[in-house]
Order: C-alpha cells, then structure tokens, then sequence
C-alpha cells in the first residue's frame, strides 16, 4: 500500500513538472514591462527538481507565480496585495537555492484595514527586480551574511525595503548589464510620476534599496486627469 502511494505522488508530482514545463514554455513576457524571462522558471525548475525534499511546496509557490505573470501582469494595475502575495512565493521560490542557515528575514507590516491595500494602484512586477538583485548579488558565504526583505503598506503608501551583504566576488560586466534597474526607474517614472522615491545606497558592504509609492497621491492625480 505504502509503495503504491509513492507511486501515485511520484507520477503527480511527475505531471505536475509537466504542466509547469508547458506553461514556461508558452510564457510570451517580451511585451511586459519586466525582464521576467522564460529561462529564469526553467532555472528555478531545475532547481526544485534538484531539491526533492522541498518539491510539493516549492511547485505551489511556482505554480501561484505562473498563474500571477501570465494572467494578472497583462492588467495595467494590480493590488498591493496581489502584487505583495506574488513576490513572497517568489522568495520562497528562491530560498531553495540558499543554505538553511542563511540568514533570510522577511517581514511584512500591513494595514489591512486600508482601503487602498485591495485598490489595483500597483504595476505589477514592480518589486521584482529589487528582490532578484538581492540573491543575485548577496554575499552566501561569509557568517555574517544576510538578506532582509520588508513590505510595509501604511498611510496608503506601498514600501519595500531591501538589504544584503554584498558579495566581495567582481561581478562579470554584461553588454546589457543594469537593464533591470533602468527599467524599474523608467516605469516608475512613466507611471506614478513624482508620486514615489527610490533609494539606493551601500554602506559598510552592506547594499540598501528602498522604494516608496504614494498610492493615495497617485489615485488623486488619476481622477483629476480622468
């Protein structure tokens, strides 16, 4: 009995990398303003299949990704809620590649009695590239490396804060290096005008990025020039 249902979680699990393949395979992401590629879920694939033990929950976490970029990215606005949910699966999606004892804290200080926190305000995908530059770049080896990712949603003002230790390792300069970070800016530009800050900034090898949006301000403006 025990080995028959192996059997079946096996061949669910197998069929579930199946579906998932198939969707990343559909992904069209050229005409979203993110630089979300196919190759990144194929990695991330690669990565789960290669970490058997976390495979249920890591296929939820990518499953509930797939479903938000190809389904809720194609609106022009999203809720911070939506877009807040989005970006702890992906984290979660990430903690794989990390040893379980690095330190990652995630935190998450909301108001959910606002009105605007359940308001589609918030581009979608906004908070993706800060997030990626800090696995992409954390230092994951010394004993007092880190990274810290905290939401805030107060006074109707979305808030990410991101921080790491800086790996000490040269990255390798790229033709179309810093794209990411030019697009973010570009879009918040475009979209919320005056209506945000973006900080970035190091300090003792440690890298700080720091986004704010006044969604209230934002929503203003919208109903004036409408």
């Amino acid at each position: 009995m025990r080995l028959l249902k192996t059997q079946k979680n096996e061949e669910a699990t197998e069929y579930k990398f199946q579906q998932l393949e198939g969707q990343i395979n559909s992904l069209q992401l050229e005409n979203l303003e993110s630089r979300l590629n196919p190759h990144l879920f194929k990695n991330i694939l690669n990565s789960i299949q290669s970490h058997a033990y976390q495979t249920y929950f890591a296929l939820d976490k990518l499953a509930n990704v797939l479903d938000f970029i190809l389904y809720e990215s194609k609106n022009k606005f999203v809720t911070p809620k939506e877009e807040i949910d989005f970006a702890l699966n992906l984290i979660e999606i990430n903690k794989i590649k990390l040893s379980p004892l690095f330190e990652l804290k995630v935190k998450t200080k909301i108001d959910e009695s606002e009105l605007l926190y359940e308001q589609r305000l918030l581009a979608p995908l906004i908070s993706i590239d800060l997030i990626e530059n800090a696995f992409k770049h954390a230092d994951l080896q010394s004993e007092d490396a880190f990274i810290s990712i905290v939401f805030e949603f107060r006074n109707n003002s979305f808030s990410l804060t991101v921080s790491n230790k800086m790996s000490k390792k040269i990255p390798i300069k790229k033709d179309k290096s810093g794209i990411g970070a030019e697009t973010l800016e570009q879009r918040l530009r475009i979209i919320y005008k005056d209506n945000f800050k973006l900080d970035k900034f190091i300090e003792d090898d440690v890298h700080f990025a720091h986004l704010k949006i006044n969604l209230l301000e934002h929503k203003n403006k919208m109903l004036v020039a409408g």
